[in-house]
């Protein structure tokens, strides 16, 4: 007669005749028990395993339940003849170790440029529209959206970039995806791989991972201190190029006004497109804002992408893309067709946010505190580390570059933070090609660290580095 021999844990949340069911489950689909094969009566299977009859029913409605045995009339339970290709030709696999990830246990302060301040996020009044929208859209919310995003969420973003960065646009110009890499893919289907796309080195390597991961053919073009060489630029290839003016990741130079029409006037010749990645905008601590260059643009050669991740929260993964008229024309003939990637139970407690004013209301208090932190950052540096170091990109945004005089290396400054228990990262892997890893440079970003953080920060630094 057939053995069933399962091992119980009684410690598990699990009811026994559960994990009866999913042990006979499991025999079956590795053909230890095969098909048409009969199993040991309920009172047999009782007696044998020491449980009650109830349990082995219940293990075995269940069974009948998801469909693998069945129940002939005075012969028996048998296992179903399921199709054959659910059965391998060989024995289950054995689980696969969970892949190690690196945890640094002694990590006290991470400057961590991808992290904001969450403490003053307010979360109240967002759980609030969240169910406001839940109970007042009830299950239409449910369907899916617009692929280009909801309406009324495009309406709030095309207003406040109007009133914010001085982008002209409608909100019929507006799509909504989850997240920067998403867009620049759907970005690279709309203007096509038969385009060279020039990228600012060092820049934002998961632009360029996206781009070439989809078969694109990228180009590098050095900085100087304005941002983008436009005369390199106009040099090369390329009539597409990404750059990220308002506060250039990861070197933090603000592109001047003349800077900006001398690249607008470089895609005017080329007939070629400007994506300007507007991440971290809404931070500014020195100088007048300038223009945005979508709203600069007078023949459609921009286009202009936006990201909450930096202005609310990071896991909100709502970014959008503000398209020109030829690439509008475009997506709607042959693009509507991807869904929308971002959700519904989002977008529209943030057109809420927006539209009952909390979004001007927490970007005034963020600006406010960002301004704090950096003023910390850039007092405690000044302080603890004086001449030794050389402070880049403090105009705007929530990082900084900081370069050491102390003749180490990246690593060797990274190595010695850490063992201090401060995380600090590399410039490094923002270039394409041979790189400036030897440089005594790291970037350092300070958005969700406290004031108390970021001075203990660079105390610990200031040691560690022998300053």
């Amino acid at each position: 007669m057939l053995e069933i021999t399962p091992v119980f844990d009684h410690k598990s949340k699990d009811p026994l005749y559960i994990q009866l069911a999913n042990y006979i489950k499991q025999e079956i689909l590795t053909g230890r028990i095969k098909p048409k094969e009969k199993l040991p009566s309920k009172r047999h299977l009782s007696t044998y395993l020491g449980l009650s009859l109830n349990t082995i029913q219940a293990a075995y409605d269940q069974l009948g339940a998801e469909g693998y045995l069945e129940n002939k009339p005075r012969q028996g339970l048998f296992v179903t003849m399921l199709e054959d290709d659910i059965f391998p030709n060989h024995e289950y696999p054995p689980q696969l170790e969970p892949k190690s990830e690196q945890v640094h246990t002694n990590v006290k302060i991470d400057f961590n440029s991808g992290n904001v301040d969450l403490e003053h996020f307010p979360f109240a009044i967002w759980r609030k529209l969240t169910n406001q929208s839940l109970y007042d859209d009830q299950s239409e919310f449910f369907n899916i959206g617009n692929p280009q995003g909801e309406q009324q969420l495009r309406e709030e973003i095309a207003k406040y970039l109007f009133s914010s960065r001085g982008a002209r646009c409608s909100p019929d110009q507006i799509v909504i995806g989850a997240g920067t890499q998403v867009l620049i893919g759907l970005l690279s289907l709309l203007i096509g791989k038969d385009h060279t796309y020039a990228l600012e080195n060092p820049g934002f390597h998961r632009t360029r991972a996206v781009l070439e991961d989809l078969g694109a053919h990228t180009i590098s073009i050095r900085l100087d201190e304005d941002g983008i060489d436009v005369k390199k630029l106009k040099d090369s290839t390329a009539n597409v190029v990404y750059v990220t003016p308002s506060h250039q990741f990861p070197y933090g130079m603000v592109m001047p006004i003349q800077r900006r029409m001398e690249l607008l006037s470089w895609a005017e010749e080329k007939g070629g497109y400007i994506i300007e990645d507007d991440y971290d905008g809404e931070y500014r601590y020195k100088g007048k804002p300038i223009p945005s260059l979508q709203g600069l643009d007078a023949n459609g050669n921009v286009v202009y992408l936006g990201t909450f991740s930096k202005s609310l929260i990071p896991s909100i993964r709502i970014s959008y893309l503000v398209l020109p008229q030829t690439l509008l024309q475009k997506y709607q003939d042959h693009f509507t067709i991807y869904k929308q990637t971002a959700s519904r139970l989002h977008q529209i407690p943030l057109s809420r946010f927006m539209n009952e004013g909390h979004w001007q209301s927490h970007l005034n208090k963020m600006r406010t505190l960002y301004r704090k932190k950096q003023n910390t950052l850039i007092h405690s540096i000044n302080k603890y580390m004086g001449d030794n170091v050389n402070i880049i990109g403090e105009k705007s945004g929530l990082h900084i570059v900081l370069e050491a005089k102390n003749g180490m290396p990246e690593k060797e400054l990274i190595n010695r933070a850490m063992k201090v228990g401060v995380k600090v990262y590399p410039l490094s892997i923002y270039y394409s090609g041979p790189n400036d890893s030897q440089e005594s440079k790291v970037l350092l970003g300070f958005g969700g660290l406290t004031v108390e953080e970021i001075e203990k920060g660079i105390r610990l630094l200031t040691t560690a580095w022998n300053f």
